[in-house]
């Protein structure tokens, strides 16, 4: 009896214990999405820096998850604004491939493909597109996985392949994020 109230009452702790960031709060550009903390930062960003950063993104959230890949893309943008780049300087663009498709479906597309689930990432996917921030999609993926320009959320592009998309952003001047 008193093992099963331990483990119910860890069960129900579990997804606060899972949220929990303590120290980090929100950002100036996207307040819900991509929580940043306050650093000693000992590395300091010279005025005029430009920021050209390119996400790639493979993995797919868990049914009804936030994609990590995409929330630390919403935190890039934030932790620098704060830092005092101005956020026109802050360009992002994140490249979906393979399985992390899934997480640039529009609503009911990704509930008929995710046992009625809601898509985690849409909230997110959506503020960043309002935040000047590109989503592409690569085309052989989305031939593979039969998906249409249609099933993507609104404002999300497709590129020829995720491939030619980094080569393309890449000789733009962008840097790949290496996490």
């Amino acid at each position: 009896m008193i093992r099963a109230a331990l483990l119910t009452a860890l069960l129900l702790s579990a997804p606060a214990l899972a949220q929990s960031r303590e120290g980090f709060g929100p950002g100036p550009v996207l307040p819900d999405v991509g929580p940043i903390a306050p650093v000693a930062n000992e590395l300091s960003i010279p005025k005029g820096t430009r920021f050209k950063i390119a996400f790639d993104v493979s993995a797919k959230a868990a049914p009804g998850g936030l994609s990590r890949q995409i929330e630390t893309a919403a935190r890039t943008l934030n932790m620098h604004v704060a830092a005092g780049v101005p956020q026109k300087d802050v360009q992002i663009v994140v490249i979906v491939h393979g399985p992390g498709a899934m997480d640039l479906l529009k609503p009911e597309v990704y509930a008929a493909r995710n046992e009625g689930k809601a898509n985690g990432s849409l909230d997110a996917v959506k503020k960043l597109l309002g935040a000047g921030v590109e989503f592409y999609l690569c085309g052989q993926t989305a031939m593979g996985q039969k998906i249409t320009k249609a099933d993507l959320i609104p404002g999300v592009k497709m590129s020829l392949s995720a491939i030619t998309a980094h080569a393309l952003y890449q000789q733009r001047g962008y840097t790949l994020n290496p996490f």
